[in-house]
C-alpha cells in the first residue's frame, strides 16, 4: 500500500531534501512543517467540537450576527 512509509524511505526523504534544499534551509522548513501541522491539528480539532456540540456553534454564529 502507498501509505505505509518505512524508515529507510523517511531516510532518503531527508537526504533528498538535504542535497535540494542544504543544511541551512532545513532547520527552517521543518519549523515551518511543524507549526502547518499543528494550526491543521487545531483546526481539526475546532471542527469535530462544533460537530459534536451543533447548539453552541448555532448559538455563537447567532450571537456574531446579532452583534453585526
Amino acid at each position: 500500500m502507498m501509505g505505509n512509509i518505512g524508515v529507510g524511505g523517511l531516510i532518503l526523504i531527508l537526504i533528498v531534501a538535504l542535497v535540494v534544499f542544504g543544511p541551512s534551509k532545513l532547520p527552517e522548513i521543518g519549523k515551518a512543517f511543524g507549526s502547518s501541522l499543528r494550526e491543521f491539528r487545531n483546526a481539526a480539532k475546532d471542527i469535530v467540537s462544533e460537530d459534536s456540540n451543533p447548539e453552541k456553534s448555532s448559538n455563537e454564529m447567532k450571537t456574531t450576527i446579532k452583534n453585526d
